[in-house]
């Protein structure tokens, strides 16, 4: 049988959740196959997709464009490697399917529903499938495929659906790289500091460096830093854990650092794992400001510091922070060796804002009169938390005038744009910017008085 070694490239939004699989007409030749076709691709795991045809600028590149779902199917990550082979599809006889972090109730209809949007797709015992329902997607785990191997569901196939999720979705981030619109500099950067260790730690140890243990995102609020850490922990297969600045701080001696130890315990116990810590110019706030708090801040930053930098080592476990007020964080922390890269992640420009209504409305019924294009130009200055309220009010906006109303019309996002305005001015973005120079500006020693 024939078969070639592709390397990873991500998806188009308008792929995401269809389970293809982005092929140049090469690539086609050289398998012996035509679009439509299912091939089967081989990573860490072996899972399925349907081949269709290439982007014009991905010809003859030797590349396959698969979603974030799929990538992890398969067991790998972005510019990693996969054999790609015509696969032998089975027709499904039974098929259970299990949901990923909730409990369902399922029906005899809703039993039917799910089947139907599954027909004459492919599936791989272990995978994660998604199913477009009201406007959402929503992850099955393939738990039970018979027969084995790659199976497609029929008219025939006797599908199962469990209420309970399943155990090995349990807490796992469903965020991918395609759920992020724009930031393509600012992911690529981030794989980079937290992918590459976590993924292949051997690249360090042949070049004899140690990995950077943190980064630190920061940026205007609601432009996606929380986003990119869930992001980054699911493309890399990492045990995500997630703190909150103030929840750290504890009114009893002690345990506000003993709070912040667990966390890093816990990490190397659970490696290779990603600490994310949100809004930590609260838990690390310069020191010598006059906080009135005993001391309690001193001492959590020194217990951070002393984790991160310490005598033991952090193997397997990258730090990831978020602040949009960098200006307070402690400057030790900023330090080399302990956040090793700071990364800003700027307001969303024309061509994110368009990929961010993408995906927004990539479930809402749209009247033919809505352009994005349009929209796009009406908001400047909009994060991408101000265009997912913007099309959340347009959805709302629409019930108000009907109730039964079947689709989102541009009538309802003007009046929704009335209401939701933008949260960035100009003046924040140079703010910003003239952080970055200052805090990694080298200052010269001065000189001696003769």
């Amino acid at each position: 049988m024939s078969e070639v070694q592709l390397r990873v490239g991500d998806a188009r939004q308008r792929d995401v959740g269809r389970g293809i699989a982005r092929i140049d007409q090469r690539t086609m030749q050289k398998l012996g196959i035509s679009a439509g076709d299912v091939i089967e691709i081989v990573g860490k795991r072996t899972t399925s997709a349907i081949a269709w045809p290439a982007y014009s600028e991905d010809q003859n590149r030797d590349m396959i464009r698969i979603d974030g779902f799929t990538r992890k199917n398969a067991g790998v990550a972005i510019n990693e490697y996969v054999i790609v082979r015509p696969a032998k599809v089975k027709e499904a006889l039974n098929v259970t399917l299990a949901p990923v972090d909730m409990r369902l109730n399922v029906d005899e209809d809703f039993t039917n529903f799910v089947k139907n949007r599954l027909m004459e797709r492919t599936l791989v015992e272990g995978d994660t499938t998604l199913v477009m329902m009201l406007g959402h997607a929503i992850p099955f785990v393939v738990t039970k495929t018979r027969p084995h191997g790659i199976v497609k569901v029929t008219a025939e196939t006797r599908l199962t659906i469990l209420s309970e999720p399943a155990p090995e979705g349990k807490g796992v981030p469903r965020t991918t790289y395609e759920d992020i619109g724009g930031l393509h500099e600012e992911i690529q950067r981030v794989r980079e500091m937290v992918e590459l260790p976590l993924r292949h730690p051997e690249l360090f140890q042949r070049l004899g460096i140690e990995p950077p243990k943190g980064v630190l995102l920061h940026g205007p609020p609601g432009c996606g830093k929380t986003l990119l850490a869930r992001a980054v922990a699911t493309e890399s297969e990492a045990n995500f854990i997630t703190i909150k600045g103030p929840e750290v701080f504890s009114k009893w001696v002690g345990e506000s650092e003993k709070a912040i130890r667990e966390v890093f315990r816990k990490a190397r116990m659970a490696a290779p794992a990603v600490i994310f810590f949100d809004e930590i110019d609260s838990l690390v706030p310069r020191r010598g400001l006059g906080f009135a708090d005993s001391g309690v801040t001193e001492r959590v930053i020194s217990q951070l510091l002393t984790e991160m930098d310490g005598i033991v080592t952090l193997e397997d476990v990258v730090v990831i922070a978020a602040t949009n007020r960098p200006d307070i964080v402690d400057p030790a922390v900023l330090r080399p060796g302990r956040f090793d890269r700071l990364i800003y992640v700027p307001e969303p420009d024309e061509k994110s804002r368009l990929q961010i209504f993408k995906i927004y409305t990539k479930g809402m019924p749209l009247a033919k009169d809505v352009s994005l294009e349009n929209l796009v130009a009406l908001t400047k200055n909009y994060s991408g938390a101000d265009i997912e309220a913007l099309c959340r009010e347009a959805a709302m906006q629409a019930l108000r005038r009907d109730v039964n109303a079947k689709e989102v019309t541009m009538k309802d996002f003007e009046e929704a744009l009335k209401r939701i305005g933008p949260s960035i001015t100009p003046d924040m973005e140079k703010w910003y910017k003239s952080f970055m120079q200052q805090v990694r500006q080298v200052q010269k020693p001065a000189t001696p008085v003769a």
